[in-house]
């Protein structure tokens, strides 16, 4: 997995809220191999209208946004079912980072799997982002894990993830690697408890 320290790129101020699983990625859609790329099934039905056509009030299609790696959205963001195909679809369509007031449960879990950052700002601070001159000009803003901040122009707007999360994206480990890096722990765990309950060891 790749590190996460810095981005520096435009965002789509989505401004949705309760955008869930489905959304996000239609299930019809799963079924194709992730080798594939995934990234053009991103919110493909909200994006169209029921003719088919590519919706012009929606931000995911302005072309002001079509380098983002940022998304903004409101609460609630990647409810519904627990598909991890929601995150593949966002990082194959450049996503790195989502910010929103709060997000499902396992959508968060999986999108730090999968190097994208769920970042937690408050309402207001969400309100500020998609009322922002330059984030609606396409304008690049900063996301700074290491520090926990949003910059855009001269505004610093905080963000909230959790301290394990922030450790295993700044240093690009999955599950596995979070886990060796608590070696020395576990072995010192494992000496201890082998002298104080010796018959407990397989043997």
């Amino acid at each position: 997995m790749i590190a996460f320290e810095t981005i520096e790129a435009p965002a789509c101020p989505l401004g949705l809220e309760n955008v869930d699983t489905d959304q996000l990625i239609p299930a019809r859609f799963m079924q194709t191999p992730r080798a594939q790329g995934y990234g053009g099934f991103l919110l493909h039905d909200l994006r169209r209208d029921e003719g088919g056509a590519m919706r012009g009030d929606l931000a995911v299609n302005d072309a002001r946004y079509g380098a983002a790696q940022i998304m903004i959205a409101r609460a609630n963001f990647g409810c519904g079912s627990s598909r991890e195909a929601a995150v593949y679809v966002l990082a194959d369509a450049g996503y790195r980072c989502v910010l929103a007031p709060s997000f499902g449960d396992i959508f968060a879990s999986n999108a730090v799997k999968n190097g994208v950052l769920p970042a937690r700002v408050s309402a207001s601070g969400i309100e500020t982002l998609l009322g922002d001159p330059g984030v609606l000009a396409g304008a690049p803003i900063r996301v700074d894990l290491a520090a926990q901040t949003v910059s855009v122009g001269n505004k610093s707007i905080a963000f909230e993830v959790r301290p394990d999360w922030k450790k295993q994206l700044l240093n690009g480990w999955d599950d596995v690697d979070l886990t060796r890096s608590y070696a020395q722990e576990i072995a010192q765990f494992v000496e201890r408890d082998t002298a104080q309950r010796p018959w407990a060891v397989p043997r």
